[in-house]
């Protein structure tokens, strides 16, 4: 059975992250949730579990090891949705949460899938900082154009749910 870590960050899309789980566990991946702080004022972590039947991790105290044996566990790191802040911190490499640590402490293949406001996704910073991570191999979807929870139409909304369950199963093959 393939694995798949699947990482949420802050954002409102938190909530299409979680229909990522359950349609990747209803397919026989084993998932397993990595949230950060900020994601957990969108979602709870109880959702996730309930929908995957496994332990939600969030705390990178908790246990030195845990970012280690979910980096080595991984097949493939998905992370939907991808805020502008989690972008950057893995573009400098710093790994201050539980989420930015196991991407930085595995070999597996990481899919971001980025949710933000149309102006922060331009931010020159931003592009710069999608550049050097897909120069470092690694793989993006979206984000689409639509409706965006600011209240304005534009490009920044999280990829489809289909279409992120699609990318994450030809990555992990």
């Amino acid at each position: 059975m393939k694995t798949i870590v699947l990482g949420l960050s802050g954002s409102i899309a938190c909530y299409k992250g979680a229909e990522a789980a359950s349609l990747l566990t209803q397919k026989g991946y084993q998932v397993y949730t990595v949230m950060t702080a900020a994601a957990e004022e969108f979602i709870t972590p109880l959702t996730l579990r309930s929908l995957t039947g496994n332990p939600v991790f969030n705390d990178m105290f908790e246990d030195k090891t845990t970012h280690i044996s979910l980096a080595k566990e991984a097949d493939l790191i998905l992370v939907a949705p991808a805020t502008a802040c989690c972008i950057s911190k893995l573009a400098g490499g710093i790994v201050s949460d539980l989420l930015t640590l196991t991407i930085i402490s595995s070999n597996a293949a990481v899919l971001i899938c980025p949710a933000m406001n149309e102006q922060m996704y331009k931010n020159k910073i931003i592009q710069d900082n999608i550049e050097k991570l897909k120069k470092y191999g690694y793989h993006f979807l979206g984000p689409y154009e639509g409706w965006l929870s600011c209240g304005y139409r534009g490009k920044g909304r999280l990829a489809d749910v289909m279409d992120i369950v699609v990318e994450a199963e030809k990555l992990i093959q």
